[in-house]
């Protein structure tokens, strides 16, 4: 025992153990359900009690337990344990290993109160019970697979799915989404294997946002170096080909965060400094019609004709909006507004005119703003240094154990104020704009980091806020009637027009970072790459058809795999190992494993060090040279590079753990988290604790914690009080190694405030992320020992191998068999000598402890866990997909190098998949099979009955007619969308017109004003629609973006097609009305010196022509 432990004893009055205490952690806070009672008559429940089971999709690997259910929902396991309050010792039946493998298993012990509360088992399913059914387009990927080629954004046509990535672009036809993956033999990268066909472009710089101009069949990309990329969305050809952009151009100097097409046809992108750009169509359509061989002129014509909106603004070098990062637009269509969204301010502007018409921030106040530099506060880290080093430096009369516990408390009072510093200065951000969306009616949705969703209507004015959940909005989606939100902590909910919740269920384990409507899909995209589609008919009947028959199929993409996890466990005593040592204790037992997971303690201790330790720990340092050098030499023993591959590692303080796979099911393993929990010292530093690594094993998640618990015989509940603090409050994060949290396109903010773990007020219903995982092992110097008995009773007993008694004496299977501590957990029946404590190089049993304090010997060292068997000898399905026992338990007796002996435990896992590629064809098959869900869909094809007052409308200079729009429906609302088909010349001589050509996502022509663009109609009401012509004159020349002369547009007729797309509140397919609006001229074109004016006569009345009512495919 180290001088900590004894001052830990010495000064056990002045931190006293503390009370039970709920979950403490942003992370855990926001993981909580949505707060919102949603009516009874949904078919979601967005809340559920915390006796309810909670559900896990059986490959989808939730971490946040905190889903929704459905209400009402059939359960496939009552996720109880079947010991209840008593604890039991089970023998495994033999062979549960391979057919050629004749390792039985040994005895174990179960720890009593598994079925309550945190320590239930999570229930598992072949289907997800407690959200709709979806489409898993693209499966979630390992992480480790996407280096490089992390999905950033998408887009959705009716018949396509974009999405931007970080080496280029991709997309998916709709009409093969149903298709199986390619497999890990097929022309697919890593990741992709289960994913349905797709094709990707040729490699470019990351694309972080994506438009779709259906109008003109291209799709826009934005891109971090710049630039901004044209590609062609009907092309064909051989998907092994890369496809390459048709026209590209550098648009800004920092990264297109944000492009759109307004209501006029312009392309307008946004940047870095507060910089927006208006790129003309006429400029566009033109480098669009160059030849392939011609693209660096097109390029240079493009840049050329650019307008520079914030030199618009600035008036002898000051400008009315703020210089910081332009993050969104938003091209408002039905009043021909563009919004600029940055982090606490908005700025309105007229599409057509291009002013300015407002700028105001997020609480609807309207501003002028002036920069404000950014000053960084200093304070934090000089706190930090003069508290961790001046304990040090002061002359003390107390002895060094005084001084050290001074120090490192001194040391964790700082780490508490620097992180509650930092939690305060992170908190004043959480008003940020993270998402922003038009909604049918017209009204304006933007959502925050602190989950707030405010309404606001077409001029900017706040209407209503709304907040369901208390996670970061990262996007929105609109379809029909409703609004579909994506949150940081993996919940998509639907809300109504008025903000009122409709559903709420978690689509992902990770942020949902970008949505999309098309296809009569909702399309979510995750942080970590993967993509699904939820059909707009969820929730409702159509899901429980889909549920129960998708279950039926279970047998067909139900798999199952083996795989041996070895786990050693070794409190080092601040010594270092020989390498004889560790192959003896691991290397010579891996030639059957394919995981090795390895927990120290003690690598490294001393009240500096500490100190140092939890300094590192509050800047997001970890790690230290000790600790490199045990990762290596174990490497080492492993065969490291030839055999196995180190997955990660995490360290705090003196606890290390770190993790390495088979190179043969590498291709199986990944999405490495990492978490440390202190518990030494006030809970501030890491003497005393846990670290942790959780990892995906065959779409299942293992969560391995290395611990150290109180030392000292009579420190039970402390210990117990440390085990239930640690599985509380350990929150899972991306190492400092591993990917960035925002290579997915969440922002560094959003990612920070979902693993952040400060102190916050919690409640019962947080959950662990333990909790969730399909399997735990604890391991490490537990602490606990043996009880009512001598030291020299313990070793004669020892000496005739009478475990059997001693096991009857140990602290840890008493409290177990309470329910007190590792409740429902299991541990092989322990058969090798206490392994503490002994002189160091004294092999064998005589190396016991026989010094002056003669400590007791005690099975301190430990491996104890849980699978997803809810009652012994289950077997592995997908509803208990995690089967394990343990086949070696043992410690190393001839290992000397410390005070303490390494153990080793090896698992066989039984593991039960998903084969995602064919689950989803069987999803197809059921989709185009069953007669229930075809007429649904068939019903999705509604469209309420509408007419229009007119199907010909003639303008003069200024002239405005009033459209009127009604619905005879008398039950269901229509909601209407006015777009430009495309304008024609008239031309004199009475002979044929030419083509109508359509500009940028059927964007109005510059004459032409239509107000409102877009609406909702009650049934057997009607709308007043303004169509007006306004005079317009192109700017035929630009230079740097300033206007070089002013030219009056010509004096030929001109014809444009309106359509009246119609679609009802939940409808995948429309109808439309055509209207001809014609303008006519009686003047020529005159240069004007100044503002010109136009000459007009009027040409009569108007010819009339017959509607087209065109009804759109359903997809």
């Amino acid at each position: 025992m180290n001088s900590l432990e004894q001052e830990e004893e010495s000064s056990a009055s002045l931190v006293a153990a503390p009370p039970h205490r709920k979950a403490q952690s942003f992370s855990q806070q926001f993981d909580q359900k949505p707060h919102h009672q949603v009516p009874r008559s949904s078919t979601l429940a967005a809340s559920a009690t915390e006796a309810a089971a909670v559900y896990f999709d059986s490959s989808d690997d939730e971490f946040s337990t905190g889903g929704a259910i459905f209400s009402g929902g059939d359960s496939f396991c009552d996720g109880s344990s079947s010991v209840g309050e008593d604890y039991s010792v089970v023998t495994p039946p033999p062979n549960v290993g391979d057919d050629d493998d004749d390792v039985e298993p040994l005895p174990e012990f179960i720890g009593a109160g598994g079925g309550a509360g945190i320590f239930k088992i999570p229930v598992r399913a072949a289907v997800h019970p407690g959200r709709p059914p979806c489409l898993e387009l693209r499966p979630h990927p390992l992480r480790e697979t996407q280096a490089g080629r992390f999905l950033r954004s998408i887009a959705c046509t009716e018949t396509q799915l974009w999405a931007g990535q970080e080496n280029g672009v991709r997309f998916w036809s709709l009409e093969d989404a149903y298709v199986a993956g390619r497999g890990a033999g097929g022309q697919v990268q890593r990741g992709d294997e289960d994913t349905a066909p797709f094709c990707e472009s040729v490699a470019t710089s990351p694309a972080l946002c994506l438009v779709a101009d259906q109008s003109n069949k291209i799709l826009w990309s934005g891109h971090k170096d710049g630039t901004i990329r044209a590609w062609n969305m009907d092309q064909h050809h051989d998907d092994s080909d890369p496809f390459k952009e048709r026209i590209s151009w550098q648009a800004h100097r920092g990264p297109v965060n944000s492009i759109v097409i307004s209501s006029y046809g312009d392309m307008w992108s946004c940047s870095e400094g507060g910089v927006i750009k208006i790129w003309p169509w006429d400029s566009l359509e033109k480098s669009l019609l160059l030849k392939p061989e011609e693209k660096h002129m097109a390029a240079l014509f493009v840049e050329g004709s650019a307008i520079d909106l914030r030199s618009q603004v600035t008036v002898n070098g000051t400008c009315s909006l703020s210089s910081s990062e332009v993050k969104y637009l938003l091209a408002d269509s039905v009043r021909a507004k563009v919004w600029a969204v940055q982090s606490l301010s908005f700025s309105i502007w007229n599409a057509r005119s291009k002013d300015l018409l407002k700028v105001f921030n997020v609480d609807g106040q309207v501003e002028c703003r002036v920069d404000m530099p950014h000053i960084q506060d200093q304070q934090v880290e000089d706190e930090m240094k003069m508290k961790f080093f001046s304990a040090f430096r002061k002359e003390k009369p107390h002895g060094f154990l005084q001084r050290s516990r001074n120090a490192i408390m001194g040391a964790a009072g700082a780490v508490r104020r620097v992180a509650s510093r930092s939690a305060g200065a992170f908190l004043e951000d959480t008003r940020k704009t993270e998402a922003i969306v038009l909604a049918s009616d017209g009204t304006v949705w933007t959502g925050s980091m602190s989950g707030q969703i405010v309404q606001w209507d077409g001029n900017g004015n706040r209407l209503r806020d709304v907040n369901h959940h208390h996670r970061p909005v990262l996007c929105f989606c609109a379809f029909g009637d409703r609004i579909y939100v994506g949150y940081a902590s993996g919940y998509i909910q639907v809300l109504d027009p008025d903000g009122k919740l409709i559903a709420s269920w978690v689509s992902h384990n990770e942020p949902v970072v970008k949505l999309a409507a098309g296809g009569g899909f909702i399309f979510s995209l995750a942080s970590h790459g993967g993509v699904r589609g939820w059909y707009v008919t969820s929730p409702g009947p159509m899901d429980n058809i889909i549920r129960t028959e998708l279950s039926q199929k279970e047998s067909s993409y139900a798999r199952q795999d083996n795989v041996r996890i070895l786990i050693g466990t070794w409190n080092v005593g601040q010594g270092r190992a020989s390498h004889n040592a560790l192959m003896s204790w691991l290397g010579s037992v891996t030639s059957d494993v394919g995981i090795v997971v390895v927990g120290l303690q003690e690598v490294e201790m001393g009240a500096g060090f500490l100190a140092m330790s939890a300094a590192k720990e509050t800047v997001g340092l970890e790690g230290s040279a000790v600790g490199q050098w045990w990762i290596d030499a174990i490497g080492k023993a492993l065969d490291e590079n030839n055999t196995f591959e180190r997955m990660g590692s995490r360290q705090l303080a003196g606890l290390l753990i770190s993790l390495w796979a088979r190179k043969e099911i590498r291709t199986h393993v990944g999405d490495l988290d990492v978490a440390a929990v202190p518990c030494g010292f006030g809970r501030a530093i890491g003497n005393k604790g846990a670290v942790g690594l959780r990892i995906r094993v065959y779409d299942r998640i293992m969560c391995f914690v290395n611990c150290h618990l109180a030392a000292h015989l009579e420190a039970v509940n402390r210990r117990n009080a440390d085990f239930n603090h640690i599985f509380r409050l350990m929150v899972f994060s991306r190492g400092h190694n591993l990917s960035n949290a925002a290579a997915a396109g969440v922002s560094t903010a959003a990612y920070t405030l979902k693993t952040t773990t400060s102190p916050s007020i919690g409640t019962e219903e947080a959950k662990s992320d333990l909790a969730a995982a399909d399997m735990i092992a604890f391991f490490g110097d537990f602490n606990y020992r043996l009880f009512g008995i001598t030291y020299d009773e313990a070793r004669d007993f020892i000496s005739q191998r009478s475990f059997d008694w001693l096991r009857e004496r140990d602290q840890l299977r008493q409290e177990m068999k309470s329910g007190k501590v590792f409740q429902g957990m299991r541990e092989a029946l322990i058969t090798f000598p206490p392994t503490y404590k002994f002189e160091r190089n004294r092999p064998g049993l005589g190396g016991y402890d026989s010094g002056e304090k003669k400590r007791i010997p005690a099975w301190c060292d430990r491996v104890i866990y849980r699978d997803t068997q809810s009652s012994p000898f289950s077997k592995s399905n997908l509803q208990c997909p995690v089967v394990s026992s343990v086949i070696m338990y043992e410690a190393c007796m001839d290992v000397t190098e410390s005070d303490h002996k390494p153990v080793r435990c090896k698992f066989h896992a039984t593991i039960a998949h998903v084969d995602k590629s064919v689950r989803r064809q069987e999803l197809g098959n059921i989709i185009r099979s069953n007669e229930k869900i075809r007429s649904i869909l068939q019903d999705l094809k509604f469209v309420p009955e509408t007419s229009v007052s007119t199907n010909n409308i003639v303008l003069q200079s200024q002239d405005t007619v009033i459209l009127t729009i009604t619905n005879h429906s008398t039950t269901s609302k229509a909601i209407y969308s006015i777009l430009c088909g495309g304008q024609t010349i008239v031309r004199d001589d009475g002979g044929e017109e030419s083509d109508y050509n359509a500009r940028g996502s059927f964007g109005l022509p510059r004459w032409l004003e239509v107000s409102p663009a877009g609406g909702v109609i009650k049934p057997e009401g009607s709308v007043d629609v303004r169509v007006h012509h306004e005079e317009f004159y192109t700017l035929e020349e630009y230079v740097d973006g300033i206007p070089q002369n002013w030219w009056c547009e010509d004096a030929r007729d001109k014809e444009a097609i309106l359509m009246v797309n119609i679609r009802g509140s939940c409808s995948t397919t429309w109808t439309s009305h055509s209207i001809k609006v014609r303008h006519c001229y009686s003047g020529r074109v005159c240069l004007l010196d100044s503002k010109p004016t136009s000459l007009t006569k009027n040409l009569g009345g108007s010819r009339r022509h017959p509607t087209d009512t065109r009804r759109g495919k359903s997809r």
